[in-house]
């Protein structure tokens, strides 16, 4: 990739959003310039900020978060720091960031932070005998979930915690959770109606009215382990952070938007004013899907349009025919009864045992995968985080890689709706950037926006010990990139970011201003075999002694 200076950087990268409509034959043939109605962007139209003012750096092994010249990072909360006069204590390996103002402002607000999964090694402990005792599920369970705390940047530019905000709480493994929407109460959960705790919490999103959802990723060995029933994990989580009783909107697992490996969600609106919710099922082979509501959006009620993740139609991308497939029993069972039907090479049923599984819509919805690909959702390479393109209605997806294929190093997916109609039924798309030496990263994870159209986006390498071998040699620690979307240089990825030994870069998001951008440091030194060999230190806190994954305010963004 040609070295880029500082001022050439800036005359593509800060291009701007109302110079979107003259820029738009960079856009795509599909992509007109108009503005997409958007959860995950805080941020005005108006703002003209330039968030990717920086010069780039250079991949790097060094333990520590290493950032362009002129920013900083302030460690605002760390594995197993205090966060409220009840003694309870932030999570392990911090994932997705949200921040929520609090009084419109950019410098104190409530940030919810995930918690994906525990570790042996820096937990719970290993078990005795292959068996995890009580006390070690309840670590294993407490660590897991997501954090609410109140954070402010002080009168020296610092960002830190408030210890004694009363919305600082946590929801964890342990935690109740309301079952909502068309599977609760039925057989397909075991007539549950409610469900202990969160865990496996992967990434999320923000909803049109000021709440969060959040995903369960890979909660299959947690479940087991706990000995807790699987049906009741999988799914799209819904809490109000300021709500700090939990009370008047009780937390919540949203059935109508599947049950499945979920990455995170991106919410926007249709053409005629239905909520979408656009998901990846983070495996090999799996497929991108959306949620169309029944209802209409309504900004006057409020939190009360959380009803309308409750009934809907679910949708699989059948990318072959650029077709959204919608997920019903009646098309399932039809599919199954048919003569010629075989079953897909990912589904690991045979025909008589899907037929056994799928008598109600409930079912689909608790199998959701199986049934995706029974109807022709096309299988694709862990599709992880989805934005929506709060300028021009495309959506993003980042598939991260598959191995079993050959896709290495990962890419990014461009999806054009028709008419830019997010409740469209038709798309057509194309690969936006492709991870390998060429471009300069590998893995794309995690998605974000700011207000020029630039996509920041995370990688993960983290596969085993990857990151000293082979193919992912070049591309040193991972880290965080900036991709424009517009003009010339679209496409081309630039560092921003390099993370600690072992670790990843997750859930990058901007206060509403863009100067601070909010990060998650997730499992520093993870590699490490016992604790008198440790591989990182970071965040090289005096007193730790061992690496504590931890969620960072970075600063240094000049307008």
């Amino acid at each position: 990739m040609e070295k880029l200076n500082r001022r050439k950087f800036i005359t593509y990268l800060g291009t701007g959003a109302t110079a979107l409509a003259a820029a738009s034959a960079g856009l795509g043939a599909f992509a007109p310039p108009v503005e997409a109605r958007t959860a995950d962007h805080l941020f005005g139209f108006k703002t003209n900020k330039v968030a990717g003012y920086f010069d780039p750096i250079q991949p790097t092994k060094k333990d520590d978060l290493i950032l362009p010249k002129g920013y900083k990072y302030d460690v605002v909360a760390a594995f197993g720091d205090v966060i409220n006069p009840q003694g309870d204590t932030f999570g392990f390996n911090a994932d997705f960031t949200l921040y929520f103002p609090l009084n419109g402002s950019n410098e104190r607000g409530l940030l919810w932070v995930n918690h994906e999964y525990s570790s042996d090694l820096f937990v719970t402990g290993s078990p005795i005998n292959g068996k995890y005792s009580a006390e070690q599920i309840k670590k294993m369970l407490y660590v897991q979930g997501g954090s609410i705390i109140e954070v402010y940047r002080d009168k020296d530019g610092i960002w830190k915690m408030d210890t004694k905000s009363k919305y600082n709480r946590r929801h964890t493994g342990l935690t109740d959770f309301e079952i909502v929407g068309p599977a609760r109460g039925t057989k397909s959960v075991n007539n549950a109606t409610k469900a202990q705790g969160t865990f496996a919490n992967c990434s999320g999103g923000m909803t049109l009215w000021n709440t969060v959802l959040s995903c369960e990723e890979n909660f299959e060995n947690t479940a087991k382990i706990a000995g807790l029933d699987t049906t009741h994990y999988g799914w799209v989580i819904e809490v109000d952070p300021f709500d700090h009783t939990d009370k008047k909107f009780v937390p919540r697992k949203h059935t109508a938007l599947g049950r499945f490996n979920h990455e995170n969600t991106a919410m926007g609106l249709s053409d005629d004013g239905r909520v979408v919710v656009y998901m990846g099922d983070d495996k090999r082979d799996a497929g991108v899907y959306k949620y169309i509501s029944k209802g209409k959006y309504d900004a006057a009620k409020g939190i009360g349009n959380s009803k309308l993740l409750e009934e809907g139609t679910l949708y699989v991308a059948n990318m072959k025919k650029g077709e959204w497939v919608a997920l019903t029993i009646e098309a399932v069972q039809k599919a199954l009864k048919n003569e010629s039907f075989r079953v897909p090479l990912n589904v690991r049923y045979t025909k008589e045992q899907l037929l056994a599984m799928y008598q109600t819509q409930a079912d689909v919805l608790v199998n959701v995968h199986e049934a995706a690909m029974i109807l022709g959702g096309t299988p694709t390479d862990r599709p992880e985080d989805i934005e929506i393109s709060p300028f021009d209605k495309t959506f993003f997806v980042a598939h991260t890689n598959n191995d079993v294929h050959g896709n290495i190093h990962g890419h990014i997916t461009r999806y054009f709706e028709k008419n830019s109609d997010l409740g469209a039924m038709e798309f057509d798309f194309e690969i936006f950037v492709a991870g390998g030496r060429n471009n300069g990263f590998s893995a794309p994870d995690n998605l974000s926006f700011d207000s020029q159209g630039n996509l920041w986006t995370v990688t993960d390498m983290s596969t085993g010990r990857n990151l000293e071998k082979g193919p992912f040699v070049p591309f040193g620690n991972n880290g965080l990139f900036v991709i424009p979307t517009i003009g010339a240089n679209a496409g081309e990825a630039l560092q921003f970011a390099s993370g600690p030994v072992d670790s990843e870069l997750t859930g990058p998001w901007f206060t509403p201003d863009e100067r601070t951008l909010f990060l998650a440091v997730q499992h520093p030194g993870e590699g490490s075999k016992d604790l008198k060999s440790l591989t990182s230190t970071w965040p090289h806190r005096k007193g730790d002694s061992i690496p504590r994954p931890a969620v960072v305010a970075i600063t240094g963004f000049t307008f």
